[in-house]
C-alpha cells in the first residue's frame, strides 16, 4: 500500500492507497514543532486504527514546509521503514518547466499541475484554496506555465483581525448576502464573495493570457463555499487531486526507474 503525504502550512492531509483505490484520508496540523519522534508514533496509531500498521511499503510526499519534510522523511524512514519518495522539480521532471526559476515552484503545485496533466490531458487550471489561494496553469502537452498566488480566505480574516481594532476573528462560511446586514455578514461577503469575484476575475486574465478556455479545477477546503457564487462555474471540485497526483507521480517515477 501506498501512503501519500501532502504537508501543508496550516495542515498536513494523508492519503492512503490501496493499489489505485484511495482507501483512507486524514488530516492533521502541521505543527512546526513536532518532532520526528512525534510524527512517526503519529503515523504509526492512525495506521493502527484500521489494521494498515503492517500493510504500508512505499511512501510519496510534498512538501511547503521546510522544516517538516526532513522529519517526515525521517520519521517513515525510522518507524515504518520506507524511504519516501519527496517531490520537487529536481526529482519530478514529468512536466515542462516552463517558468523563471523552476526550483522555486512549490512542490504542492508541481503535484497539482501533473495531476491535471495526467487526469485530463487539456489545458487546465488547478485553483487550490488552502492557506494561499494558488491557480497552476498546465497545458494538455505538460507544459506548467506558472500561475497567481493569492492570500487565502483563512489568512483574509485573521488579518482583518489583527489589523483592525473592533472586527472579529470569524469562521469561514457562505454568507447570506451580497450586502451585510451586520459585521460578521460583511465580513463573510467580503472574504467569501470577494474571493469568488477575484477566482472569476483572474480565470478570464489567464484564458485571455492562454487564447483557450481552459478546463477548470478546484480543491482545497473552501470549495464548495466559493463554488456558490462563481458565475464560471468549477469543471470539477476535487479534494483529493493533491494526493491523487503523488499516486500518479509515484507510478511514473516507478515505471521510469
Amino acid at each position: 500500500m501506498l501512503l501519500t503525504l501532502d504537508i501543508g502550512n496550516t495542515s498536513t492531509t494523508i492519503g492512503l492507497f490501496n493499489e489505485e483505490k484511495l482507501v483512507e484520508t486524514w488530516s492533521i496540523a502541521s505543527e512546526k514543532h513536532r518532532s520526528e519522534d512525534e510524527i512517526g508514533i503519529l503515523l504509526i496509531n492512525l495506521l493502527k486504527i484500521h489494521n494498515y500498521e503492517n500493510e504500508i511499503d512505499s511512501a510519496c510526499l510534498c512538501s511547503v514546509v521546510v522544516c517538516l519534510t526532513e522529519r517526515y522523511k525521517n520519521a517513515l524512514r525510522r518507524y515504518l521503514n520506507i524511504n519516501p519518495f519527496v517531490v520537487s522539480n529536481k526529482t519530478t521532471n514529468l512536466l515542462n518547466y516552463c517558468v523563471d526559476s523552476p526550483e522555486e515552484v512549490g512542490a504542492d503545485r508541481i503535484v497539482n499541475a501533473f495531476a491535471a496533466y495526467s487526469l485530463y490531458k487539456k489545458t487546465s487550471i488547478v485553483v487550490d484554496m488552502g492557506t494561499a489561494t494558488s491557480f497552476d496553469v498546465v497545458r494538455g502537452n505538460g507544459d506548467f506555465l506558472g500561475g497567481v498566488i493569492c492570500a487565502g480566505m483563512k489568512i483574509q480574516a485573521e488579518s482583518l483581525k489583527k489589523f483592525t481594532s473592533k472586527l472579529p476573528l470569524i469562521k469561514i462560511e457562505a454568507p447570506n448576502n451580497a450586502i451585510g446586514k451586520n459585521t460578521i455578514d460583511a465580513m463573510l461577503s467580503g472574504i467569501v464573495r470577494g474571493h469568488a469575484c477575484m477566482i472569476d476575475g483572474l480565470i478570464k486574465e489567464c484564458e485571455k493570457e492562454l487564447g483557450e478556455t481552459a478546463l477548470i479545477i478546484a480543491t482545497g477546503g473552501y470549495s464548495d463555499i466559493v463554488a456558490q457564487y462563481m458565475e464560471r462555474k468549477f469543471d470539477f471540485i476535487s479534494p483529493n487531486i493533491t494526493l491523487e497526483g503523488l499516486k500518479l507521480i509515484y507510478d511514473a517515477h516507478v515505471l521510469l526507474v
